[in-house]
């Protein structure tokens, strides 16, 4: 075997396990994040409800709600879906309602976008937390929640029951 070909066997190894262990904890992390600054969010709306209202009548532009609704709405929402985006259950489809959210709520509020909505979308400066956050969020959307998530969790519970149902599955005995 060529010193080369040693190399390459090398590397692809390493950066196998590297992947296969590093992925899943990016991936929590990542949803942790991102669940933890909406459910933050939450927090504050519901802390001051009157304050609330407040911005979503004078400041949120939401289209097509009554600000009272977009309010509690809005509110509901950050208190809610962050659980099933942090603990990855049913990660996919709740990454990407948090992802249509994310982008509803910073093209809602112009104060965060002061030079125009395209030069802040194309400078690193422009809303910057809620494209990192639409960035760790279609990451979620694109590859899953992960190993370390409750939909693996049940994934791995469904197989493990379906192959004790048809009697391929087998407990080891000491």
């Amino acid at each position: 075997m060529s010193m080369i070909s040693h190399i390459n066997g090398c590397y692809t190894r390493a950066t196998g396990e590297l992947a296969r262990w590093l992925g899943p904890v990016t991936l929590l992390c990542m949803r942790v994040w991102v669940a933890q600054a909406f459910w933050q969010a939450g927090l504050v709306k519901i802390a001051d409800p009157m304050g609330t209202r407040f911005l979503f009548e004078n400041m949120y532009h939401v289209p097509l709600l009554a600000p009272d609704f977009a309010a509690s709405l809005g509110t509901w929402i950050e208190l809610v879906v962050p659980w099933f985006v942090g603990m990855g259950l049913f990660g996919r489809p709740f990454a990407l309602f948090l992802f249509v959210y994310n982008i509803i709520a910073f093209t809602s509020f112009p104060a965060l976008w002061p030079h125009g909505f395209w030069h802040g979308l194309f400078n690193a400066t422009g809303f910057a937390d809620h494209k990192v956050w639409g960035l760790m969020l279609m990451a979620v959307v694109a590859w899953g929640p992960g190993r370390l998530s409750l939909d693996a969790l049940a994934r791995f519970a469904w197989r493990r029951g379906r192959q004790a149902a048809r009697g391929t599955w087998t407990t080891r005995r000491c």
